[in-house]
């Protein structure tokens, strides 16, 4: 039986700056393939509706809103009537937004963080704009981006009723190898993040100072100016995600740096992680608990902790490089794609309905 699936996520639409957009596309188009209906409620703000490269979704109902009182005053009836109400990370108001929301009635009322050790951080330091630590233990689910060790905190320490992995995905329709030749070494795509910022130094710009003939290419916005960029890294300042699989398919190897809460949690891939790896591309990350249970070190990943590490990659084999990307590949293929995530998300929600019955 299909259900009726209500999204209050960060943004839909919009690409832009973020890593939302990907993962809930990802998700959403495995809901439709299974039959399952969806209305995605975004804010409407500026910074997204001048940079939408996904106004109108083919896999699910979009719609905007303009305060948290115009979501629950035009969308109660839905929200009260949908199978299950799952409000994203990072949502503008979102501590309103969520109150605004329980205050319906939804059948389930769930959370799904995108940014779970970002979260657990904020909560540290009792800045509540996107969700309020007294409201952990209201949702039915707490879908966490993040998994291992971090759902037993969750529920042990924050007082959810149920935590369950989420992680992002790919979707596979749009992300795989193309037949382009290499342009560059080693590339990074990721927007400005002061704590992934030392990562990317030691990984990439110190690299490519120490290999001056080989190519680098940073994508992404928000760099600052003062950056020290060697003359062979080539700077993008924006890549749509039509544009993904082109990129990471021009790199001999890509690079995944992980934020610092992310890193010291654990159990956290980035939606770019999978992204890259399902293109074939060979990715170099630096290192955090869960991930060799992902990827394999050595087998479907390189793990880097120095510059000498990347050097060394970088001056290996052909034949390992693509022994890496094949097995990358094979693995986000069988256990991380968009359809897949969404087959665990409708599990959990139909096992928490039988247990509410």
């Amino acid at each position: 039986m299909s259900l009726d699936i209500v999204i209050i996520g960060l943004t839909l639409s919009s690409s832009w700056g973020n890593g939302h957009a990907t993962t809930y596309r990802a998700l959403l188009r495995g809901l439709a393939a299974e039959g399952h209906r969806v209305l995605f409620l975004e804010r409407d703000v500026p910074w997204y509706a001048a940079n939408r490269d996904l106004p109108e979704p083919d896999f699910c109902d979009l719609r905007l809103y303009g305060s948290a009182s115009d979501l629950t005053g035009r969308w109660a009836a839905r929200l009260r009537s949908a199978d299950a109400v799952i409000i994203g990370s990072y949502v503008p108001e979102g501590r309103e937004v969520i109150d605004a929301v329980a205050a319906l009635g939804p059948r389930l009322l769930c959370f799904y963080d995108i940014d779970t050790p970002v979260t657990m951080d904020l909560l540290d330091r009792r800045e509540e704009e996107f969700l309020a630590a007294r409201q952990v233990p209201r949702f039915d689910i707490y879908f966490s981006f993040s998994g291992g060790e971090v759902l037993r905190h969750l529920e042990e320490s924050r007082g959810a009723r149920e935590a369950c992995a989420l992680y992002c995905s790919v979707d596979p329709e749009y992300y795989r190898p193309l037949p382009v030749e290499p342009q560059w070494d080693l590339g990074y795509l990721g927007t400005y993040s002061p704590d992934r910022q030392p990562t990317l130094e030691a990984l990439l710009i110190e690299p490519a100072r120490r290999l001056p003939g080989r190519r680098f290419v940073v994508a992404g916005p928000s760099y600052p100016d003062g950056i020290d960029w060697p003359a062979n890294v080539e700077r993008i300042e924006h890549l749509a995600p039509g544009d993904h699989a082109a990129f990471y398919s021009s790199q001999r190897y890509t690079l995944n740096v992980t934020r610092a809460a992310m890193r010291r949690m654990g159990w956290s891939p980035s939606v770019r992680l999978f992204e890259a790896a399902a293109c074939g591309v060979p990715v170099i990350s630096d290192e955090w608990r869960g991930l060799d249970e992902l990827l394999p070190d050595g087998e479907a990943i390189l793990i880097a902790s120095t510059p000498e590490d990347v050097v060394r990659i970088l001056e290996a084999g052909e034949g390992v490089r693509q022994s890496i990307g094949r097995a990358a590949r094979a693995r986000v293929l069988k256990d991380h794609t968009g359809q897949a995530r969404a087959l665990e998300l409708v599990e959990a929600l139909r096992r928490q309905t039988v247990r509410a019955a």
